[in-house]
């Protein structure tokens, strides 16, 4: 079957399994009261997220991970500050969207789509969100990991990671250039 095939196969799956839904919504009340928990506002895009990995996955485009796991990470941030925190809170939370974008790569590559590179850039993302995550939270107050100077010593340890990182990439384009 064609990709667009495909496509329009699982499109189809989903119109009826939603209009499914709303019938036995509309026939069974309680059904209603149950997935109002459910459905409000933040779990709507958690929900949306689910929905575009599922047709990636039934459509043979594992690459629709990286979409859905920022959708569905953004559903988590909100849900978070409504929940936990104030608003003051997504001064720092913003930083893990590249996150998000490495948990979709990493599921990608499991998945089959370019695994090695997927999964290296999607650990380097996961790893740059970590650690701005700490530097934005440490700043603005909303973690005090390491005491007073916290921010300091992310980014001491921040620009080591670089510096190394860069020295090995340059010595094995040495290496490479020599065997």
């Amino acid at each position: 079957m064609s990709r667009q095939g495909r496509s329009q196969l699982v499109l189809g799956i989903i119109l009826i399994l939603v209009g499914v839904w709303f019938f036995a919504e509309k026939t069974v009340p309680s059904l209603s009261d149950f997935a109002d928990q459910y459905f409000q506002w933040p779990f709507t895009l958690i929900w949306i997220g689910a929905l575009i990995l599922l047709i990636g996955l039934l459509t043979g485009n594992p690459g629709m991970a990286v979409p859905a796991a920022i959708v569905a990470g953004i559903g988590g941030i909100f849900y978070y500050i409504e929940t936990y925190a104030s608003g003051q809170a997504w001064s720092y939370l913003w930083t893990l969207i590249p996150g998000f974008v490495g948990v979709g790569s990493i599921i990608a590559g499991l998945l089959g789509d370019h695994p090695r590179q997927n999964l290296r850039s999607g650990f380097n993302a996961l790893l740059f969100s970590a650690v701005m995550f700490l530097i934005f939270a440490s700043f603005f107050g909303g973690l005090n990991l390491l005491g007073n100077y916290g921010l300091a010593i992310l980014l001491i340890g921040f620009g080591l990671w670089l510096l190394i990182r860069s020295l090995l990439k340059n010595f094995s384009k040495k290496d490479e250039g020599n065997a």
